[in-house]
């Protein structure tokens, strides 16, 4: 470990953690973000959904939530069980490293510590879709106790609590959610270690620039605030 690489891994960590606060509120010039806008929307189907008198599209939608986190909890489990396959097969992987006409790390014990930084960012990211998949499941139910509005309808207080608390468990949920998947993003940019630290802060601001379009100038975006008075 040199200084450039505590350098290279300060600025990775910084930017994570920039990201991930950017993202779950507004720039500094009072950009909305794409998740806080989605946010509003996801309050905005539950209290639609608490006055709707068939609910079998919303019961379909969630399932969908819940399918899609269990796929990517599957998939990070997986790419844990292909880093330690890796670390398995270290020797091998040095041997073609002085091959290949770029820098990779030809040091062992670096190899092997950049590795399991790999399996850490996978391992964040697993138990951060396990909880999404919990709190999405606790949704549903939350969902399902919201009454008929036919059944309050001298109530309608009780009837928008209920929609809020089915719609805050399932903001929690898309935000955790949205946390692992932050995870698999950055675990591309950090792969750049393995040719070097110079490689890893390009590598990493490339990725948070990707991940800053989507979230402020994406056409996305656009299409979800068309007509809504969010910035």
């Amino acid at each position: 470990m040199t200084n450039f690489d505590y350098v290279a891994i300060a600025w990775f960590a910084l930017g994570w953690i920039g990201f991930s606060f950017a993202s779950n509120n507004h720039m500094p010039i009072g950009r909305v973000s794409l998740t806080t806008a989605m946010n509003q929307h996801r309050k905005r189907w539950m209290h639609v959904a608490a006055r709707r008198d068939l609910r079998m599209i919303d019961t379909a939608i969630m399932a969908g939530l819940q399918n899609g986190t269990a796929f990517f909890a599957s998939t990070t489990i997986l790419a844990i069980g292909g880093c330690f396959a890796l670390l398995g097969a270290t020797e091998e992987v040095l041997r073609v490293a002085d091959d290949l006409p770029i820098p990779l790390v030809a040091d062992r014990a670096l190899f092997e510590l950049k590795v399991f930084g790999l399996i850490g960012i996978f391992a964040y990211a697993f138990f951060k879709f396990g909880w999404s998949y919990r709190l999405f499941n606790y949704s549903s139910i939350l969902f399902g106790a919201i009454p008929m509005k036919d059944d309050l309808p001298d109530d309608r207080m009780e009837l928008d609590a209920a929609a809020n608390r089915a719609a805050s468990l399932n903001i929690l949920g898309g935000k955790h959610f949205n946390a692992g998947l932050r995870a698999i993003f950055l675990s591309i940019g950090y792969l750049g270690w393995f040719a070097g630290p110079w490689v890893l802060i390009g590598s990493t601001t490339l990725v948070i620039l990707v991940l800053l379009r989507r979230q402020f100038f994406s056409n996305a975006r656009a299409a979800i605030l068309k007509g809504t008075p969010l910035p």
